[in-house]
């Protein structure tokens, strides 16, 4: 009776264990199709993003839906495929992007863009104004003094989109403090009342 129960046990055991580790192989696979982790490369997204910052990509979103107007990506880049940037989407298949001097106009509309820092603003670009077609996107960096985007090579096709930005992991040092300092008087100000 003893020998049967040291079996059972045995093989609950190894069967669990199995089964550990084929979940865990599993979700491995399953995370990695979703989401990939990138680091944000040099000053062209700054304020919303810094270099040396970690964001987690979502790579299955777009699956169910286009990207948007506003949507910040990561793509391959047009000028050098094998390497990746993220932008902000501005303009999306079918719309029509003017860019004259820091004045950027969708469809004859002015855009609010307050995502954009007045310090950052600038274009040593020449006026631009181009019709999208289907599958292409037009983007540009936040920190339009320093991006190299649309206005320089043209447009992100579909293809290229690996996917959308979607959260802020591991900050910089400097966004860190940044956010520090702004956060500490107001929690103390609630604390205080």
């Amino acid at each position: 009776m003893n020998t049967e129960l040291d079996f059972e046990k045995r093989y609950r055991l190894i069967r669990e264990i199995i089964e550990t580790v084929v979940l865990t192989v599993l979700m491995f696979a399953i995370i990695n199709l979703a989401v990939q982790n990138y680091d944000v490369s040099g000053p062209s997204m700054e304020p919303s993003l810094h270099n040396q910052e970690r964001i987690m990509v979502d790579k299955v979103s777009y699956f169910f839906h286009e990207p948007a107007r506003g949507d910040v990506i990561v793509f391959h880049a047009p000028p050098a495929p094998t390497e990746n940037y993220v932008k902000r989407i501005i303009g999306i298949p079918g719309d029509t992007v003017a860019v004259n001097g820091i004045t950027v106009t969708v469809n004859g509309t002015t855009l609010k863009e307050i995502y954009v820092d007045p310090a950052m603003q600038g274009n040593p670009n020449p006026p631009t104004n181009q019709t999208l077609l289907k599958d292409q996107y037009f983007v540009m960096g936040d920190d339009r003094r320093n991006s190299s985007d649309s206005r320089v090579w043209g447009f992100v096709p579909r293809g290229n989109i690996i996917g959308r930005a979607a959260l802020v992991y591991l900050m910089s040092r400097q966004c860190l403090r940044t956010f520090i300092q702004q956060i500490r008087p107001r929690r103390l100000n609630q604390v205080h009342k």
